[in-house]
């Protein structure tokens, strides 16, 4: 028996989320003694990538190299990380939760007439049955969910689990799996993708600025801090709206939700709306001139100052430092 981990990529690269689902699973193995973590990768990645997987916990990584598999059409993903799961013996299915994570979860939960959690947080009690705790209401809760079915699907939320990367390779072996045309009956014929050095979906550390940067011309002082701190740029809907800053910028309950390690908040009054897309955040520090502004109400850190004095001397601060 084993965990079986879907391992979702980009361009060829892991993502770090799915390291943390494979971390978790890793984890989960050694509780409950589900025996060794097995990853399932499909499409063009290359070998050594994939090796690297073990680094975070899996011991072996089946690969299902059809490139047909590159562009992440949800129903051929699920017929696939169905086939390895019957071919694995697993019982249990760990992804990271993402758009395409969500997506091909549900169908897969439909084919292995599994139970789904989704936005979990840490390992599940198994003193008595199988109880999951994960996030709800845009992380301003929990929930704890039974689960009784005898497979299980859990959808793991980003930055809720430690990243640990301290294993060895993992074995790579190729996986055949039989993938009708009709699962490819729907086609993704172009892919805009948001550009930057990190980016935000994926960051670790985000910086972002409100109205209170009066304007696109001062923008290079939130680059300037981010590049510092290795981190992706977003801002608030209303300077996406008057189009200071793109649209896939926009942090928010209708636009991009992030659950960083460390989101800095530039200028931003801290609507609710924007609340709701960053209140997973570890740790959120928020420079305002205003201090009734709400969004200190949800910060770990504040400054109360001008953002034009204070973030050149952070960045400079931090430039010492790092």
């Amino acid at each position: 028996m084993s965990v079986l981990v879907y391992i979702e990529q980009a361009e060829g690269k892991i993502k770090k989320t799915s390291l943390e689902a494979v971390s978790f699973a890793s984890a989960l193995a050694a509780k409950t003694g589900e025996g060794e973590v097995i990853a399932v990768a499909l499409g063009s990645v290359d070998q050594v990538e994939l090796a690297s997987v073990g680094k975070a916990g899996a011991t072996k990584v089946l690969h299902a190299s059809d490139s047909r598999l590159d562009a992440g059409v949800i129903q051929a993903h699920a017929t696939a990380v169905a086939q390895a799961f019957e071919k694995t013996g697993s019982k249990t299915v760990v992804l990271a939760k993402s758009s395409l994570g969500d997506a091909v979860a549900a169908r897969l939960a439909i084919k292995v007439n599994a139970g789904l959690v989704s936005n979990v947080v840490e390992l599940p009690n198994t003193d008595s049955g199988y109880i999951v705790k994960r996030s709800i209401y845009t992380g301003k809760a929990f929930a704890e969910t039974s689960l009784t079915t005898a497979n299980k699907i859990l959808a793991i939320k980003k930055n809720a689990i430690d990243l640990k990367i301290d294993g060895a390779d993992a074995a790579v072996e190729s996986l055949e799996v039989n993938v009708p045309d009709s699962d490819f009956g729907s086609k993704i014929t172009a892919t805009e993708r948001a550009t930057g050095e990190v980016l935000l979906p994926e960051a670790d550390i985000v910086v972002s600025g409100g109205r209170g940067m009066k304007g696109p011309e001062n923008w290079g002082m939130i680059e300037d801090l981010a590049k510092t701190l290795g981190a992706a740029t977003g801002c608030s809907k209303p300077v996406s709206d008057i189009g200071w800053r793109p649209h896939h910028e926009h942090v928010g309950q209708t636009g991009v939700k992030v659950a960083p390690s460390l989101y800095v908040a530039i200028g931003i009054s801290g609507a609710i709306q924007h609340l709701a897309g960053v209140n997973s955040s570890k740790c959120i520090v928020v420079i305002n001139k205003d201090p009734e502004a709400p969004f200190f109400k949800a910060a770990d850190y504040g400054i109360v100052g001008d953002a034009f004095e204070v973030v050149p001397k952070l960045n400079e601060a931090l430039k010492a430092e790092l």
